[in-house]
């Protein structure tokens, strides 16, 4: 023991090298096991068993490890000493050791909010988990949301200590300071926080959810996502269509999915040699054949001879079917159509053409 205080390399003796590097290799050995330890400790408050402990260890795996590098460079770091000959300024006075421990400080802050993000994470995963199912759309389409915004206050809270810590900036005058530019900050990005309170009245007015259909003027589309400053719409041509929130809650909106009924409404244009019987008849068997339909028995459809047109007599056929899904209702609406053109067959009614 004394031969290893005795021997010295660089004014460190062989003690303090052994020390440096027997700390940073047991750092190096045992770092999976501290990670997969923590994860664990994680995983014990998860409510949600389908988060399986193998998702928690992939996502804080990598983020730890590179924490406790860093922490046991560290440790390891405290037996060794600077030469003297060398002539290196102190760490209080800038130089080489000031500039080193701005960069591991830096560093160690990156490391320590990265951590905190995969954290994050890990609680929007136990969110999607558990709100999944057509029931919990309103809460599924919040989860980007709530990502998006816990993003931004990690990552604004990490730059502030990394300017009080490492620049040693007074972040309480800096925010002093930012509350009196506030109105000037307003001013000069006055539509992002009107999209961003848009938002918030989006998911607290709930006018529609991920996944329905909305018609906004003349755009219509299926919603994809919400986000903090627009919202994005798969167009029926399969186009991507971004809104800006603003005006999702500035103008009317249809949320075409929300309604119970589709309605389906077309004139019928029979030959003007149509006789009155055969009116009467076409009428009574469209609203029998109509009401046969399991679908649009709930409301009552609306069948009328609507007059006199110019080449022909008008029939109008209005009728409500009971179904959200679009699908569904162009495939009841074309069964219809069809008895409809076999009613207008057996009543010898042929359609007139508007040109004579």
């Amino acid at each position: 023991m004394d031969r290893l205080h005795e021997w010295v390399w660089l004014e460190n003796s062989a003690f303090d090298l052994i020390a440096f590097f027997s700390v940073l290799i047991l750092g190096i050995l045992f770092r999976r096991f501290f990670s997969n330890s923590f994860s664990k400790i994680v995983y014990r408050f998860i409510p949600v068993e389908s988060v399986s402990i193998q998702d928690c260890i992939q996502l804080l795996r990598k983020p730890f490890e590179l924490l406790l590098f860093w922490v046991f460079l560290y440790l390891a770091s405290q037996n060794l000493h600077i030469p003297q000959s060398w002539h290196i300024a102190s760490i209080d006075n800038f130089g080489l050791l000031f500039v080193l421990q701005k960069v591991f400080e830096t560093i160690l802050i990156i490391s320590i909010t990265w951590v905190i993000i995969r954290l994050m994470k890990v609680g929007i995963l136990v969110a999607q988990e558990k709100w999944q199912g057509v029931g919990e759309k309103a809460k599924q389409q919040f989860i980007p949301f709530l990502n998006d915004l816990s993003l931004v206050f990690i990552m604004t809270g990490a730059t502030f200590v990394l300017l009080g810590r490492v620049f040693e900036v007074d972040v309480v005058a800096l925010i002093t300071g930012l509350g009196l530019g506030g109105l000037a900050l307003a001013l000069a990005a006055r539509e992002t926080l009107e999209n961003l309170f848009a938002s918030f009245t989006i998911f607290l007015d709930l006018p529609f959810v991920v996944g329905d259909s909305i018609q906004v003027g003349t755009i219509s589309g299926d919603i994809e996502k919400i986000g903090f400053r627009s919202t994005r719409l798969r167009g029926v041509d399969g186009n991507l269509i971004v809104i800006p929130n603003r005006l999702l809650t500035s103008q009317s909106l249809e949320n075409m999915t929300d309604r119970e009924f589709r309605r389906a409404k077309y004139t019928l244009t029979c030959d003007l040699d149509t006789k009155t019987a055969q009116i009467e008849s076409a009428i009574a068997a469209i609203e029998k054949t109509i009401l046969e339909d399991t679908l649009c028995k709930k409301k009552a459809p609306k069948v009328v001879f609507e007059g006199f047109g110019l080449y022909a007599l008008e029939i109008s056929v209005t009728y409500f079917v009971q179904t959200k899904d679009f699908a569904k209702f162009q495939q009841v609406k074309q069964e219809i159509n069809l008895r409809i053109l076999q009613i207008l067959e057996a009543n010898q009614i042929k359609l007139a053409s508007s040109v004579k």
